[in-house]
């Protein structure tokens, strides 16, 4: 009876050992170059002078995918775009080695779509030179404390207390080493093109946004029909838009360079965002009033800005949500939220709110609609 017992529990344990580390069943997988343009350097090619342009083509300005699609997947597939100075590395493991957003939302059945935007990452061939004007553009890149503090994760006396950031030596490198510099001029609205043309290939998805990657998600539906909602995680760095006419002003900051930023664009355009439901979720340490601190002064003025946005999206009978993690007691999360110790939580929370926007079930073939009894 004891050995039945203890066979009974060991079979338990081993279930639930298996059930928490299910294996990722993929249907298929595989990557590709969406978007860009060709230059001709004017003249004729010559062997006898082998590596001069004259004659020859530049290719570049495209976004580079990576995909995986699971077995029995959601209907909608989620499109991830990085933040500045990043790649499609922000969604893959944590620093400290655990599932980033790409695996966990494989394991919620959805396919996932990771870029690198056009002159970053493996899509880093440019026809253009770099101006000049882009700070994060060179190497070496000496910017590991201003990376750090404009994250939000430490200030002057170490890393914020209550932190959700893994911070032990070897997630701070990680983290540290996960930085890429632009290879050409930062352009949003050719980032927004290249990621258009993924919509158009892949068909109706969902989009999912950090940080500088937030500009480019809002003019991606200027260019194609086929974003069936927007997730900005920590949208800044790059202009919010509101209609030409309604832009607010920039709050000042402590660096003035950092402050939140807008940009109008045609009410034509604008309205192609009220036509989808839009979240923003920001994480801890922004002050309310202004702040000596030149990171968390950022993060003031861009959530101030984001509020402005999202009452500019629905002021047009669109559906734009703000979710300020502290203010329903999510606490410790940084700029890098999805790669916390509590993104497992964070995620659970997007796809709840994807459930609420019937964003988040499996294509019922019978009724032609979606079942979200998953």
């Amino acid at each position: 009876m004891i050995k039945k017992s203890l066979c009974i529990a060991i079979s338990g344990l081993i279930l639930s050992a298996a059930a928490v580390a299910a294996p990722i069943e993929l249907e298929t997988q595989g990557s590709f170059a969406i978007g860009g343009s060709v230059v001709q350097k004017p003249g004729t090619f010559s062997e006898d002078h082998f590596l001069s342009p004259e004659g020859q083509k530049a290719y570049g300005d495209h976004a580079y995918v990576f995909y995986q699609i699971p077995v029995d997947p959601n209907k909608y597939p989620i499109v991830f775009q990085h933040g500045g100075d990043q790649t499609k590395r922000t969604w893959e493991s944590t620093p400290d080695g655990r599932d980033g957003f790409q695996n966990i939302f494989l394991k919620k059945h959805y396919s996932v779509y990771l870029i690198d935007q056009p002159r970053m990452g493996e899509a880093g061939l440019s026809t253009v030179e770099d101006n000049g004007n882009n700070t994060w553009s060179g190497n070496p890149l000496y910017q590991d404390q201003t990376f750090f503090r404009l994250s939000r994760v430490e200030n002057k006396n170490g890393v914020f207390k209550n932190s959700q950031f893994p911070n032990t030596p070897e997630a701070v490198e990680a983290f540290q080493r996960s930085w890429n510099p632009y290879s050409g001029p930062l352009d949003n609205n050719v980032n927004a093109k290249s990621l258009a043309k993924l919509f158009d290939k892949i068909g109706p998805s969902i989009l999912m946004t950090h940080s500088m990657g937030g500009t480019i998600g809002w003019r991606t539906p200027f260019y194609t029909k086929n974003v069936k909602a927007i997730v900005a995680l920590e949208p800044g760095g790059t202009p919010f838009l509101f209609p030409e006419g309604q832009v607010p002003t920039q709050e000042k900051t402590k660096v003035a360079i950092l402050g939140g930023a807008a940009e109008g664009v045609s009410l034509q355009n604008f309205k192609k965002l009220t036509e989808i439901p839009i979240l923003l979720i920001y994480g801890d340490y922004i002050p309310d009033q202004p702040s000596e601190a030149a990171g968390p002064d950022k993060w003031r003025s861009e959530l101030a800005m984001a509020r402005k946005f999202v009452k500019a999206v629905n002021d047009h009978d669109g559906h734009a949500e703000l979710i300020h993690l502290p203010e329903i007691g999510i606490h410790g999360n940084s700029h890098f939220l999805m790669a916390e110790k509590n993104n497992q939580q964070l995620a659970q929370l997007i796809e709840n709110w994807l459930k609420k926007n019937n964003l988040a079930g499996k294509y019922s073939a019978i009724t032609g609609k979606l079942d979200l009894k998953i």
